[in-house]
């Protein structure tokens, strides 16, 4: 396995990640400052208040904060027995973090004597198992912001049509294109360009750090299109417009039919 792993921390991404180098490592961890205030609650107590967080980035997993343990209540924290072995990182231990009459298991780890000697007197939290998470005021969902993952929203003029099983299920000349980072392009429309008679509101929802909540609708039994009815300020611009996965349905742009494309949702 080949690696990368900084004497300090880094602040940019290695130019292999970017310029497509095919000798490039294949697995990348490394440390960058955090120059937000980050904290999270649990149990109607602040667990972790800090200016002095760092993201791990490695590669295939979601970025993680890490904070220093003087910035965390170690006082609510019990360790336990469980460890693990990262061969990149090295042993961690774990701690249960208890208040407010309720219990984390094993929400918390570090090294004690990391592989890696810059993860020292630093903790991580497993994110779900905190009540709430803020970067300065304002409430984050899902997992800490990847400043290189980004969004753009680009209204367009281009024909989309999406269709499934040889039914047109919507036609658009006015969608607006969602791209975003390490996704396929996703095409928001109209709700008057799309077929509801044909679709039935679904009772799943998901949560996108970067655009919000997620309802769902139906087609067929299955899952196929979704709504940001709240989104988050970035994803403003497609507030109640109905998109569809590229993945289970028939795409066509400007009369083009597209590739279904290979994801987690396929």
């Amino acid at each position: 396995m080949s690696l990368t792993l900084p004497g300090a921390p880094l602040s940019g991404r290695p130019a292999g990640v970017f310029n497509g180098n095919v000798n490039a490592p294949r697995h990348l961890v490394y440390f960058e400052p955090v120059h937000k205030r980050i904290r999270a609650e649990f149990g109607g107590e602040t667990i972790v208040d800090t200016t002095a967080a760092r993201l791990l980035f490695e590669t295939g997993i979601l970025p993680v904060y890490y904070v220093p343990e003087s910035d965390v209540r170690t006082d609510l924290l019990t360790r336990t027995d469980r460890t693990s072995h990262c061969p990149v990182k090295g042993d961690a231990a774990y701690w249960t973090v208890s208040a407010g009459g309720r219990t984390a298991e094993n929400a918390v780890w570090g090294y004690p004597d990391p592989i890696a000697p810059w993860l020292k007197g630093y903790v991580a939290f497993y994110w779900d198992s905190m009540d709430a998470w803020y970067e300065e005021d304002e409430q984050v969902f899902g997992h800490p912001h990847d400043p290189y993952h980004r969004i753009d929203v680009l209204r367009s003029s281009r024909r989309v049509k999406v269709s499934r099983n040889g039914e047109v299920l919507a036609e658009s000349s006015h969608p607006v294109m969602l791209f975003e980072t390490g996704l396929p392009v996703r095409y928001y429309l109209p709700r008057e360009d799309v077929r509801l008679d044909l679709l039935e509101p679904s009772q799943t929802t998901s949560h996108c750090a970067y655009k919000g909540e997620a309802t769902y609708w139906s087609h067929g039994g299955e899952d196929v299109a979704w709504t940001y009815e709240r989104p988050l300020r970035e994803a403003e611009p497609v507030r109640d417009l109905v998109c569809f996965w590229n993945e289970r349905t028939d795409v066509e742009v400007d009369g083009e039919p597209q590739e279904r494309p290979e994801s987690p949702w396929s």
